[in-house]
């Protein structure tokens, strides 16, 4: 069945007309910032750019433009935006349209921005990556737990969401960061496994890395990562969501457009709760290349993988999953999924190629960008398996 769909789309992108699908409202220019350089020094003719738009266009008609999308998409060579499209409204039935502006909960693609806040200190000698989480909590029930295992989601630590379950939290109280490190303390649940054993995706893991930024840095984590990224890559309509943005947010809606509410986990952050734009995201992406934001061995350490018990191209380094491919080639992504708020942002970094795809009305297609790869560059993938 996936050869079948394979095959359906690599007909259809190659019989479809260009049409790049720009919105009116442009993305402002990057401007004398860390990006400056990047965009400056990478170009792509305009042969090779109509070439690769048409692709991408038979991709977005296939795959999204007929299965109700609802949000942004963007596609980039070189940092050069190639194809940028825009779908449907911020909130459904009004006249509100989504633009290149429009801000979308990134969900779990927060936890990119964590994990390098965290590696930015190590930078900077304010911690290690060896650290015991003790030193930062000393009533930490946990010991051998150290703030690499947060990062490479390798601590064994259970996941907040399912523990509170089982102390019956009370749900007309929001959650805060605070307060799940001090349920960890207090009710000490079982971990998953025992530390550094093996993988094992927990968000617990990155509301205590960004409880550890706020207490290394003595800022909070919403300063920090505006100080540190935020401001100076210009990335101007991307901040963190609080209590008082529940009525100006972008909602999110289940596939069928009904709202989705607000619930008792929706304060945590550092593993979601991150609202940008794709050229906001674009922005951050370029900044990953070259050294102008983190030294070199920063980022070979965050895109190395870290997790072997399983054999497959899947992994994660630290704060990143990846696709590890033949003859050393890797693809540095991170999905989110948070109620009907969905996130892919997928840097082929052999190929230069960013794909950042954002919707705040649930569409499992989001996610199906393998195909789109493999037509655009020469990796390939395993079938044997399922999308993801």
């Amino acid at each position: 069945m996936i050869l079948f769909r394979k095959r359906t789309f690599l007909i259809l992108y190659a019989a479809a007309l260009t049409g790049c699908g720009s919105s009116a409202d442009q993305p402002a220019v990057y401007g004398e910032s860390l990006l400056i350089q990047q965009k400056k020094t990478s170009t792509i003719s305009q042969k090779e750019k109509e070439r690769l738009t048409k692709i991408v266009a038979g991709f977005y008609d296939t795959t999204l433009g007929n299965t109700g999308f609802n949000g942004a998409f963007l596609v980039a060579k070189a940092g050069n935006i190639i194809f940028e499209k825009y779908a449907g409204s911020a909130h459904l039935g009004k006249q509100d349209t989504i633009l290149a502006s429009t801000p979308f909960h990134i969900a779990s693609t927060t936890k990119t921005f964590t994990a390098m806040a965290v590696l930015k200190l190590v930078e900077e000698g304010k911690l290690q990556l060896t650290d015991s989480l003790q030193k930062f909590f000393p009533q930490f029930p946990y010991p051998g737990m150290t703030v690499k295992m947060l990062l490479s989601q390798r601590s064994g630590i259970p996941n907040y969401g399912y523990y509170l379950e089982k102390i019956k939290w009370n749900k007309d109280v929001k959650l805060t960061n605070a307060d799940v490190l001090s349920t960890l303390i207090e009710f000490k649940p079982d971990l998953q496994n025992t530390p550094n054993k093996r993988f094992n995706y927990c968000n617990t893991n990155f509301v205590l890395l960004a409880l550890i930024i706020e207490k290394v840095s003595g800022k909070s984590y919403a300063d920090y990562l505006q100080q540190t990224f935020f401001t100076p890559l210009q990335m101007t309509h991307t901040n963190l969501f609080n209590r008082n943005d529940s009525a100006t947010v972008t909602p999110s809606y289940m596939w069928n457009g009904i709202q989705e509410a607000f619930t008792h986990l929706d304060l945590t952050y550092g593993d979601k709760n991150i609202y940008s734009t794709v050229t906001d995201l674009l922005k951050w992406d370029q900044a990953l290349y070259g050294t102008e934001l983190f030294q070199q061995s920063t980022l070979d350490s965050a895109f190395q993988p870290y997790s072997f018990e399983k054999p497959g191209i899947h992994n994660y380094g630290l704060g990143w999953r990846m696709y590890t491919l033949p003859n050393d080639k890797k693809i540095i992504y991170h999905n989110g999924w948070w109620h009907g708020n969905n996130a892919t942002f997928y840097r082929v970094i052999s190929d230069s190629i960013t794909i950042i795809i954002l919707g705040n009305k649930f569409n499992r297609n989001i996610y199906r960008v393998k195909p789109l790869i493999e037509a655009l560059t020469p990796l390939r993938f395993s079938y044997d398996e399922a999308q993801d």
